[in-house]
């Protein structure tokens, strides 16, 4: 009488799983290191779109001599979630130029 073999030994599950574990612990730092890159590019991002926003308030104001992000918004040319990100991001505008305080 033979004997039908189903699933899988003890032996078999232990390689498969430390396997996985290897190919997470080779993944994780990785996806660590695009996650960091990408709060990076949306920064930059940020005060791409804030600086292109105050020059064109600026260009539309003449006589106005300096813009807040704050008046950005009340005018319409940021949404109240980019002023509140702005804020948070620490961006300030100083003589037309969108500047972002220097880490500490």
């Amino acid at each position: 009488m033979t004997r039908v073999r189903r699933g899988f030994t003890l032996v078999e599950m232990t390689i498969v799983l430390f396997i996985i574990s290897l190919l997470i612990l080779i993944i994780l730092p990785n996806l660590n290191g695009q996650r960091s890159r990408a709060q990076k590019i949306h920064r930059d991002a940020m005060v791409t779109m804030v600086q292109g926003q105050a020059t064109a308030y600026l260009d539309e104001n003449p006589t106005a001599k300096t813009v807040t992000i704050e008046e950005l918004g009340k005018q319409g040319y940021l949404t109240a979630q980019q002023v509140e990100r702005a804020g948070k991001e620490g961006l300030v505008i100083h003589d037309g130029q969108v500047e972002r305080p220097a880490k500490k």
